[in-house]
């Protein structure tokens, strides 16, 4: 007679991992849905301008809750009327790739991961132009993996609904540039008494390092750090051809850069001021055939081909930051609500 075959039950605790498992990819599926469906439509900032952003109702909150007045500075300009130099020193300080990612640079997270954690700190973020106008127009300044999740997925969706352009347009015109203190015109005003359009390259590289704490990093504070960085922005508008050598020797020693050195020739208005050598003439070649039977003398044209010119960029422009010219002309009306539509030539 055959012995009974037993059949051996699954032990429990594997069917309560499996059971667990499946909830929690339910509950992460489920609050990645809810996640994405409060992620607020960016689509009406392709024609319209925020009437107040997060960060502005914080601030009105905390002057409230500390029981002290607050008073709101804050214009709009569109960005044909914000200074290039601040418009590039922004972009070399914040976002040197804002022209080429879509919204998140994978390789500045990449390398901020690995800074933090050899200091031990989270002192380096790694957020591009596009997550810090998401945090501004719509989150907080807190610490946080859901709310820098968040961020990311406004990024994205800013990148799908706006141009690079409108983007730029949107972030110099709602980020905190001191107490009260919101876009580039009223940071213009307030810290050097003129508009954001009649900025000079030194004013412009103070406003851009103090980004994006300016209450730390006031534009008016000074340091050796604040020095080195704002000699780096010197030096790359320079290199842009925006700036002439004249005009990088006096940003230098206006941010207290006396030893740091003018960089060599480079760009047009350097070469227009760079003394030019008189070329000597030379006189026509002529060639004397031998006489044919008729004896008549042929005197041929000879052709001189012209060396060949480098054509130079033109100036105000570099590869990678198409942006648009500035419009002639300061202005003092308060201009919120208006934007200024200018097509961004290709990369």
């Amino acid at each position: 007679m055959a012995a009974p075959t037993t059949q051996r039950r699954p032990r429990r605790w594997l069917r309560i991992v499996a059971r667990m498992f499946e909830a929690g990819l339910l509950v992460v599926a489920l609050g990645t849905l809810a996640m994405w469906c409060s992620i607020p439509n960016t689509r009406k900032l392709a024609t319209g301008n925020p009437t107040s952003t997060a960060f502005i109702d914080l601030r009105r909150s905390q002057a409230a809750a500390d029981g002290r007045p607050f008073a709101l500075k804050w214009t709009w300009k569109p960005i044909g009327k914000i200074s290039k130099y601040l418009r590039n020193a922004v972009i070399d300080a914040e976002d040197a790739n804002f022209m080429k990612h879509d919204g998140v640079d994978w390789n500045a997270i990449e390398k901020a991961v690995d800074t933090n954690l050899f200091r031990g700190n989270l002192s380096v973020g790694g957020s591009t132009i596009t997550q810090q106008l998401a945090k501004n127009l719509y989150l907080s300044p807190s610490r946080s993996f859901i709310r820098k999740l968040r961020e990311m997925l406004i990024a994205f969706r800013l990148e799908d609904h706006l141009t690079k352009q409108r983007i730029l347009e949107l972030y110099l015109n709602v980020v905190e540039w001191g107490d009260g203190i919101f876009g580039a015109e009223a940071a213009a005003q307030h810290w050097f008494g003129h508009s954001v359009q009649s900025l000079t390259p030194t004013e412009a590289v103070r406003l851009a390092i103090a980004l994006p704490n300016p209450i730390q990093r006031a534009p008016d504070q000074r340091s050796p750090m604040l020095t080195e960085k704002a000699v780096r922005l010197i030096k790359m508008l320079r290199w842009r051809g925006l700036i002439d050598s004249a005009q990088e020797r006096t940003a230098l020693d206006e941010v207290g850069a006396r030893d740091v050195k003018v960089q060599p020739f480079r760009d047009r208005s350097d070469e227009a001021e760079k003394p030019s050598t008189p070329s000597t003439p030379t006189s026509p070649t002529t060639t004397t055939l031998s006489p044919s039977p008729a004896t008549t003398t042929r005197t041929p044209t000879t052709t001189t081909t012209p060396a060949p010119t480098t054509t130079l960029a033109p100036v105000g422009t570099a590869p990678g930051l198409p942006l648009p010219p500035e419009e002639p002309g300061p202005t003092t009306r308060s201009e919120t609500g208006d934007t200024d539509r200018v097509t961004l030539p290709p990369p």
